[in-house]
């Protein structure tokens, strides 16, 4: 489409081994996922879906490692490491695995009887390119909580 931000770096193959930090929100920001109080996030059934889900994904997909992550009232972060090691499997884009994730995570949800969940579309993704962005991007997902109401996704509802 003419005119639309190009959502993934362009020529870069995002099935390859490198560390990830992805945002995925719900459709308009509803707060599916729990509440934050005093600092702390406290899920909801759907948010603890969405943290079942994460670790299913690792498992699922013994190439992928998981760093750290957080679910929040409306919106989760991840960061995570494609490592092919020596498996000789087909290794999904980055794409590829947070379409799994969204789709079994919209699945149950809907299967316990909201089937107005939705997720917005696609994702931000951030390639992880040096040690101090690292850390920088592991302490922002560990302090989330702390600091949800200064957070660009905070939206009280």
């Amino acid at each position: 489409m003419q005119g639309r931000k190009r959502n993934r770096k362009l020529d870069f193959d995002y099935s390859s081994e490198a560390i990830y930090f992805v945002t995925i929100c719900t459709q308009n920001r509803v707060h599916y996922f729990g509440k934050v109080e005093s600092g702390i996030m406290n899920l909801s059934n759907f948010g603890k879906i969405a943290h079942e889900k994460c670790i299913w994904l690792e498992e699922q997909y013994p190439y992928l490692e998981i760093h750290n992550y957080i679910i929040m009232p409306n919106h989760l972060h991840i960061l995570f490491e494609i490592n092919k090691k020596d498996y000789d499997l087909k290794i999904k884009s980055v794409s590829s695995l947070i379409g799994a994730y969204k789709t079994i995570v919209s699945k149950e949800i809907h299967l316990l009887g909201d089937i107005y969940f939705s997720w917005q579309r696609s994702f931000h993704d951030h390639i992880v390119r040096s040690e101090s962005s690292y850390e920088n991007i592991y302490n922002y997902i560990t302090n989330n909580p702390e600091n949800w109401e200064k957070d660009k996704f905070y939206e009280n509802n």
